[in-house]
């Protein structure tokens, strides 16, 4: 079922929503925990104030919805090596630089006359291979499913002029296989998620099937208006409500069952599945993508550099948020030495981050232990 764009945001709708959430909370009679594992839902969540108008049975918990977030510390380790070396440009979106790295972020490195350029789309870099061509240009290919097919797009570019000097850093990463991590955690008390509309436009809905097949959980694909959000809360509690788990797909009007075919033949061609390591989770079999072995001519990762060994900002938890098993305000950093303009962990840098999200629309509605 589709619905008119005004009617996302109408505050009737919205307030009919929220009262249907409550009348599925108090049929349920007990509380109960809702992760969404989108960025963009965290932060829509946040700003529309959300949380303060659900009922205090219903708990919605951030996941590990920002690629920014989860890059681990090694990664942004070698991108500043990489860009210590005299030919190289190492081009980043701009949410990365300020990441803390083992010991500086990019951004400080960049201060301190390392190459690194800010770009807006892997094209970008692609054009500045053109412009120079006696530098490699190392492209941070960081994020989930929604920009790989950019990336490998630009790869096409580069391979169809024969621009041997346009490289990428692999940093991709895909949603099943830590959703299959949370699901399996014993120490998670979550009993639903709100799926990724933007990883599902290109991976399609029956993706995330798993989650009702072999774990019992319900899921609910949704979009970033309000009334999108509160759907896909009430229709989850209703299922715990009649003993359902489904994967319910409540974004249709851009959502299908098999997602963009094309997209995904695409990164087929460049990349192939590996296990990489996420900011608080560790190494996860399968989770990321790695370039194919006839690509290695592309693969900054081949690039020997001298690198320090992993250490991340002393008192972040910034992985224990992105596991859901604290919220932000219970890291004892948020608001206290670590905010959006002087960030310690990468859950506050990134625009897409739970904690960012919490200290710009949640920290003043919302007690510290949510």
């Amino acid at each position: 079922m589709s619905h008119s764009p005004n009617l996302l945001s109408d505050p009737a709708t919205i307030g009919g929503l929220v009262a249907e959430i409550e009348r599925l909370s108090s049929r349920l009679g007990r509380p109960t925990s809702i992760m969404e594992v989108c960025g963009t839902h965290t932060h829509a969540i946040a700003s529309a104030g959300l949380r303060e108008m659900l009922p205090d049975s219903v708990r919605l918990i951030s996941g590990p919805g920002c690629p920014v977030c989860v890059t681990p510390v090694g990664y942004l380790d070698r991108a500043i090596a990489l860009a210590g070396l005299p030919d190289v440009v190492v081009c980043s979106f701009g949410d990365m630089l300020r990441v803390p790295s083992s010991t500086i972020t990019m951004e400080e490195a960049r201060a301190e006359g390392r190459s690194i350029e800010i770009v807006y789309s892997p094209r970008d870099a692609v054009e500045m291979a053109r412009r120079q061509p006696d530098a490699r240009i190392i492209f941070l290919s960081v994020g989930f499913e929604t920009t790989a097919p950019t990336i490998a797009a630009a790869l096409a570019e580069a391979e169809a002029e024969c621009l041997p000097n346009f490289l990428i850093l692999p940093g991709n990463k895909v949603m099943p296989p830590p959703m299959q991590a949370l699901a399996a955690d014993p120490e998670l008390k979550v009993e639903g998620f709100l799926l990724p509309g933007h990883v599902s436009v290109i991976t399609g809905w029956e993706t995330f099937l798993f989650l009702a097949e072999e774990h019992s959980m319900g899921g609910t694909v949704v979009g970033f208006a309000p009334a999108d959000v509160l759907r896909g809360i009430a229709e989850l509690i209703a299922q715990l409500c009649e003993g359902r788990r489904e994967i319910v797909n409540l974004y249709n009007r851009v959502v299908d069952a098999s997602g963009n075919r094309t997209a995904r033949a695409l990164v087929d061609r460049f990349f192939e599945p590996a296990t990489v390591v996420w900011r608080g989770f560790g190494p996860i079999e399968g989770s990321g993508l790695a370039l194919k072995s006839e690509w290695a001519h592309r693969d900054a990762s081949t690039i020997e550099v001298e690198l320090p060994d992993p250490v991340e900002p002393a008192g972040c938890r910034c992985g224990d948020v992105l596991r859901g098993t604290i919220l932000p305000p219970e890291c004892p950093l948020f608001a206290q030495g670590c905010t959006p303009d002087s960030a310690v962990g990468a859950c506050m840098v990134s625009s897409e981050g739970a904690c960012a999200a919490w200290y710009r629309h949640d920290r003043f509605r919302i007690g510290a232990a949510g």
